[in-house]
């Protein structure tokens, strides 16, 4: 079998590289070890969201009372909960499944390693192995957890994000390791269906990545939530022999014993490099990626790499892109280069997390002259309107060029807000461009527009 192109990973990078090959007119395959749509479609954004889900609608009906509705006592269904999860998961990998056909992309199951130039050795779950070609190969393997040297998952009491979401029986209690997205997301799901959840930090702040004004915002609002936090601390040893995790936690005041049923670590991703035979075929790699170009391109020709497996954020709708960028450059198109400074991102905890660009130490330390806007949900009509006053947004422009630097949003479904800042700076808005335009009322997205007049001295609703 001879093609154009070979995608090897059918993850949100993989197969929309696939896909947007074959409208290209390349005659594709994608090779894939386990189900289309890679980590993302069946144990990552997706059946997570699902998950969030349930336990949004538990506080809703919770909280009822507060929007004038009474109802009965409620208690979470922890099976239906995870069935509910798979469900959509699955069906999301048979939507992939139907594209590859409408595509006319051929899939290939197994595990796919390059053999030599332009050849891919295909294994299949019975160990036969087949050959196919082509004269271009992309990677996209995305990643898996993470494991550390103290911290060795055992996929029982110690696990990832895999087991977390589908776990026999609800615990009692769970110790996060690790406060990026995955490990806020995962403790306010558990902490939200009655879990004692404890978050263990390493850094100063929670969502270390976030404007810092958001993580605290974020620490305040689970605390109130009933999430044990603890920053600056550092997970020493994990004893699980017994019927308890015991966990040795390093803080700044010394060493304490935390107990817990299941520890989720949640401490980032190692990229799946192993066995695709770089080393055999002279693929250059650092430090666990593969080095590429600004179009994906490794220093071996017709081999590309995307996603995880490369610099850049680990984030699906990051390795979309990348995947659109490189096959487009096969095909003999000029896409431009991603621009890694406007790339979203989101948490989706409740309240939710949103950013893009800059945050404000990181403006101030390119040697930015600032103004800064906030305008708090609080002042938001809609939000008011819908019990969601927590929260803020905060814009973050350039003093002597009104250039739009950054924003950073935590409240209710503000995901959904920042497709707007992130079209604002793509085309190279400026605040006062922001200001003049009109938005709708009542809705929570004027609030980028208030935060923006109130960077410029101009805001009406505070």
């Amino acid at each position: 079998m001879n093609y154009d192109l070979i995608v090897i990973g059918s993850g949100p990078g993989g197969y929309v590289a696939a896909i947007r090959a074959s409208q290209l007119g390349l005659k594709t395959a994608i090779i894939e070890r386990e189900s289309l749509g890679g980590v993302c479609l069946n144990w990552g954004c997706i059946p997570t969201k699902a998950l969030i889900k349930s336990a949004e609608v538990f506080e809703y009906i919770n909280h009822a009372a507060e929007y004038g509705i009474k109802v009965g006592e409620s208690e979470v269904d922890f099976d239906a909960m995870i069935k509910r999860s798979r469900g959509v998961a699955d069906g999301m990998s048979k939507g992939v499944q139907f594209l590859m056909k409408k595509n006319k992309i051929d899939v290939v199951m197994g595990t796919g390693k390059l053999k030599s130039k332009g050849v891919v050795t295909v294994t299949n779950a019975s160990g036969e192995t087949s050959d196919i070609t082509a004269k271009h190969i992309i990677l996209a393997t995305g990643g898996r957890s993470r494991e550390l040297p103290n911290l060795k998952q055992d996929g029982v009491k110690v696990i990832g994000y895999r087991q977390a979401m589908v776990l026999p029986k609800k615990p009692a209690s769970m110790i996060v390791v690790g406060s990026g997205a995955i490990g806020i997301e995962f403790a306010y799901v558990y902490n939200a269906i009655g879990t004692k959840v404890t978050v263990v930090e390493f850094l100063d702040n929670i969502v270390p990545l976030e404007d810092e004004e958001v993580s605290k915002q974020l620490a305040r609002t689970l605390k109130k939530q009933g999430i044990n936090i603890m920053t600056s601390s550092n997970v020493e040893s994990v004893d699980s022999s017994g019927d308890i995790c015991k966990v040795q936690v390093k803080t700044a005041t010394g060493v304490e014993t935390l107990e817990a049923e299941i520890v989720l670590s949640a401490v980032g991703i190692s990229t799946n490099l192993e066995g695709l035979g770089l080393e055999e075929n002279g693929v250059q790699t650092d430090r666990g990626k593969v080095i590429v170009d600004d179009y994906y391109k490794t220093n071996v020709e017709g081999v590309y790499a995307i996603g995880d497996i490369v610099k850049g954020q680990a984030l699906a709708h990051v390795a979309s892109a990348e995947g659109i960028i490189c096959v487009e450059k096969i095909a003999g198109q000029n896409p431009h280069p991603l621009d890694y400074n406007n790339i979203p991102g989101c948490t989706y905890c409740s309240p939710e997390v949103a950013s893009v660009g800059y945050t404000e130490k990181a403006a101030i330390a390119a040697g930015y002259e600032l103004k800064i806007g906030k305008f708090p949900f609080s002042a938001s009509g809609k939000a008011s309107a819908a019990g969601a006053k927590e929260g803020f947004v905060k814009l973050i422009f350039d003093a002597k060029y009104g250039e739009f630097l950054g924003a950073h949003m935590i409240g209710h479904n503000v995901t959904e807000m920042l497709a707007e800042v992130v079209t604002a700076r793509k085309l190279e808005a400026t605040g006062h461009e922001i200001i003049k335009s009109v938005h709708p009322h009542p809705t929570m997205s004027e609030a980028i527009m208030e935060a923006a007049a109130a960077a410029y001295g101009e805001v009406i609703h505070l």
